[in-house]
């Protein structure tokens, strides 16, 4: 398993390889195509991530001292959002989910490129999965 810092690296790599948004946004939506499904039991009331403009479902499940995730949405460039954040923290402990930056969010540039509300729907995935973290502590 490749830690936090070598996944974001190798995130920041594969956006490096595009010259324009329009090529990064069709990778995002290729990301979202490849997300791993979720389980339909997940997809309630219970996992929706509250503050997202399209529906995200977000599981969490413990397992060796480590948070493994599985999500999905309705709409297919969220999914590839969800799936940039999914692929970093995914199978590494609370500590260091909750001790990451996630700084490689700003130097692929996602966050200025999304509308408002998707960049609102960024903020509140990170802060839903952050809250799966600490109450695993």
């Amino acid at each position: 398993m490749n830690s936090i810092a070598e996944a974001e690296n190798a995130i920041i790599e594969e956006f490096e390889l595009f010259d324009d948004w329009m090529d990064k946004y069709n990778y995002i939506i290729e990301l979202g195509k490849s997300l791993p499904l979720i389980d339909p039991q997940y997809k309630d009331d219970a996992h929706l991530i509250p503050g997202c403009q399209s529906q995200v479902w977000l599981h969490a499940e413990m397992s060796d001292g480590k948070l493994f995730f599985r999500a999905d949405s309705d709409a297919i460039i969220t999914k590839g959002i969800i799936n940039l954040l999914i692929r970093v923290l995914s199978g590494h402990t609370p500590q260091e989910i909750l001790a990451s930056d996630l700084g490689y969010i700003d130097q692929i540039g996602i966050k200025e490129h999304l509308s408002p509300t998707r960049s609102n729907g960024l903020l509140s995935m990170i802060q839903q999965i952050r809250g799966y973290a600490k109450g695993n502590l």
